[in-house]
């Protein structure tokens, strides 16, 4: 686990800014990095974030684990994160860029709160190792408020699960991708307290998959794209015997975004073997902030 640094000390420190999960600058979900946390508490950290208003924001310490590279911390606008995918993949981009080397060549190990998480480098796109996910039943008082505040035709719904790896996924798979395409976020009354994740197959593009995720933790949001939900629907339809092949998941199409995420199988092993979820990282801003 990530030791929780109490003391502040204002020094200036790089900063990075990127984009995740697209081939398309600004088309993917933004990422803030601060590369050198030390001494930073975490009533700074948190207050860092919700000042760049962005999804996540990462900083990166010394590794405490002997077998990591560094650690990170992962702060939304509201609270701490244990893990989370596009700031693992952006951090990793950003460390890179940095001018650091990894102790093992091809591959980084992050330290957070889940534990080490592997970057793999050696492929056509940076893939992290998508951690355990546990799945459990959804209670049928949740599946019938997500439907109802959601505006879901219950007909229409295919499977539905919790899905817990860090962060805690109320995950609906509905039949067909304009079923996801067609609702209206406007018209969505929150659930308040749950991350909705939904997912659909595509009947033509270079999708596979369609996905769409509201946090209702404040509110409502709809993440442009989301590594975490990704990576617990792949080790879902996994358990499913349904991720033979690497395949390509679309999300943020409706926010006018254009991410890709890529679901790759152990070669090997495709039903029991470990799943790794990539994507592109284009960083967009350097310098330095006084924290």
């Amino acid at each position: 686990m990530v030791p929780n640094l109490q003391k502040s000390l204002a020094k200036s420190r790089r900063f990075m800014q990127c984009d995740v999960f697209s081939t398309t600058p600004m088309g993917g979900n933004g990422l803030a990095v601060v590369l050198d946390g030390a001494e930073l508490g975490e009533d700074a950290m948190q207050r860092f974030a919700r000042w760049t208003n962005l999804a996540e924001t990462t900083f990166i310490f010394p590794p405490s684990d002997p077998a990591a590279d560094y650690d990170i911390r992962i702060f939304t606008v509201s609270r701490e994160l244990p893990f989370a995918g596009h700031p693992t993949l952006g951090t990793a981009a950003c460390w890179l860029e940095a001018g650091n080397t990894p102790k093992q060549a091809g591959v980084i190990r992050q330290n957070c709160g889940v534990g080490l998480v592997e970057i793999d480098l050696t492929g056509d796109t940076p893939a992290f190792v998508a951690p355990p996910t546990s799945i459990t039943s959804m209670a049928a008082k949740s599946l019938a408020a997500i439907t109802a505040g959601l505006n879901l035709d219950p007909t229409r719904i295919m499977r539905h699960a919790v899905l817990d790896n860090g962060p805690i996924w109320h995950a609906i798979e509905m039949q067909g991708a304009d079923d996801l395409l067609t609702l209206d976020a406007g018209a969505i009354t929150p659930v308040t307290g749950l991350a909705v994740g939904l997912i659909a197959p595509h009947s033509k593009g270079d999708a596979d998959f369609e996905v769409r995720m509201f946090s209702m933790w404040a509110g409502l949001t709809e993440d442009p794209i989301t590594g975490s939900l990704n990576a617990a629907l792949a080790h879902w339809m996994q358990t499913q015997g349904r991720v033979q092949r690497r395949h390509i998941i679309a999300q943020g199409t409706c926010i006018r975004r254009h991410g890709r995420v890529h679901v790759i199988p152990s070669a090997d092993d495709p039903d029991r073997g470990p799943i790794r979820i990539g994507g592109h990282t284009n960083i967009l801003i350097k310098g330095h902030v006084t924290l």
